[in-house]
């Protein structure tokens, strides 16, 4: 059963953002080979005046593969920060088209467990809310993607380009595995079952068994009991510097070891003192007094609209979980919103648009903590870089005191 506004509860949240990152993880370190594969393309066809805008639509792809813009960051995300530093690209836009992409798919995947959670507490249909925020954020991304290019063609990067260190990283990634076009098979499943609307846990496992499948009959010596290793303590090895030289081998042997199980629990640990924290708040009423006072005085659509999107910042900033940041919300303005005729999705698109972007963007917030944990980059680094998540937002108030693309029950009747 998907939460809804009667039933549910802070634990329920809390078991919720442990199946997502179990199962996440799990697909992801099981498939730690098919990685491979991807990397080598990224650094053999990128350059530093595509760089940015291809890492945007990469992050974008496999999230909505995925779902989770945490696994894409630790996948494909860690790879382009090492493609990155190789072509000399800033750190901070690198982090930021990563991001953006990261939780762009995210929040459009009928896969992410924040798209499902938004409609479940307004009580819109998921399709409808996914057709809803293409309003907002469909605009925000093209915003993103001429930022990105503005600045991959007015930064000057020449001087720090050397061809022969992507080179070298090339050949040391191709020295770690078996590369070999099948590997592409598993997330390729993936995206196929989210086409076909299979549901995230089915689809899921198809992608983890089929992952097994490739890592045992394409990787030389590599067990079920290492992969099972890998899944829940992440993958190990190192490079031979005498494939591509000292320092690139400590590069790319300091990439490539990283993720499984373990390595979430204390991203996972802080997650459930967010929601217990949050749980707290709400218990003795201090949220809903803030809240309420806020929702008796507003009246017009665009105040509603701005209303929500700064009590999801706020709880963002308060208690550090994405989820109490679309719950609590949703829970206190629902009732405001059909006063004033608006259609559940208009609710649940700027939860989304609000308590799922805004999270990465606040050091302490966990989704903020797991960024910067994963990438190796300081959130105040990569946030003023995370384009689409703070126009994002913008974009749904100033949207909402225009009355461009507000949706309205009487409307849907018809």
């Amino acid at each position: 059963m998907r939460p809804n506004e009667s039933t549910f509860q802070p634990s329920r949240a809390s078991s919720s953002i442990f199946v997502s990152n179990a199962s996440g993880t799990r697909y992801l370190f099981k498939n730690n080979h098919d990685l491979f594969f991807s990397r080598i393309f990224s650094v053999t066809l990128l350059s530093p005046k595509t760089f940015l805008i291809a890492t945007l639509f990469i992050c974008s792809i496999v999230s909505l593969a995925t779902g989770s813009s945490w696994a894409t960051a630790a996948s494909i995300g860690v790879a382009l920060v090492g493609v990155g530093a190789g072509l000399g690209i800033p750190i901070g836009y690198t982090g930021g088209a990563i991001i953006s992409g990261a939780y762009f798919g995210d929040k459009m995947s009928p896969l992410s467990d924040t798209t499902n959670l938004a409609p479940a507490v307004s009580g819109a249909k998921l399709y409808d809310h996914i057709q809803a925020m293409i309003s907002t954020t469909g605009p925000s991304y093209l915003i993103t993607i001429a930022v990105f290019a503005f600045l991959s063609f007015t930064v000057d990067l020449s001087g720090n380009y050397d061809s022969t260190r992507v080179d070298a990283i090339r050949a040391a990634l191709e020295s770690a595995q078996n590369i070999h076009p099948l590997l592409l098979l598993p997330p390729l499943i993936v995206i196929g079952s989210a086409v076909l609307k299979v549901p995230a846990v089915p689809g899921m496992m198809l992608g983890i068994v089929s992952g097994v499948l490739c890592g045992s009959l394409m990787q030389d010596g590599v067990s079920l009991s290492a992969m099972m290793d890998a899944a829940q303590y992440g993958y190990e090895g190192a490079i031979d510097p005498a494939v591509s030289g000292t320092e690139i081998a400590e590069l790319v042997s300091g990439l490539l070891p990283r993720g499984g199980l373990q390595s979430m629990m204390w991203t996972i640990s802080l997650s459930w003192f967010a929601i217990g924290f949050g749980g707290i708040l709400e218990a003795i009423g201090y949220l809903h007094v803030i809240l309420e006072a806020a929702v008796k005085v507003l009246h017009r659509t665009g105040n509603l609209i701005a209303a929500v999107v700064l009590s999801c910042l706020a709880i963002n900033l308060l208690v550090g979980d994405q989820y109490l940041a679309i719950v609590l919300p949703g829970r206190l303005f629902k009732p405001a919103f059909e006063k004033a005729g608006l259609a559940p999705r208009m609710l649940s698109r700027t939860l989304e648009d609000a308590g799922t972007l805004t999270s990465p963007l606040i050091p302490w917030n966990a989704c903020g903590a797991y960024m910067a944990g994963t990438l190796g980059i300081a959130t105040v680094t990569f946030a003023p870089w995370a384009v689409l998540n703070w126009v994002n937002p913008i974009v749904a108030i100033f949207f909402g005191y225009l009355g461009i693309k507000i949706f309205y029950v009487k409307d849907e009747a018809k």
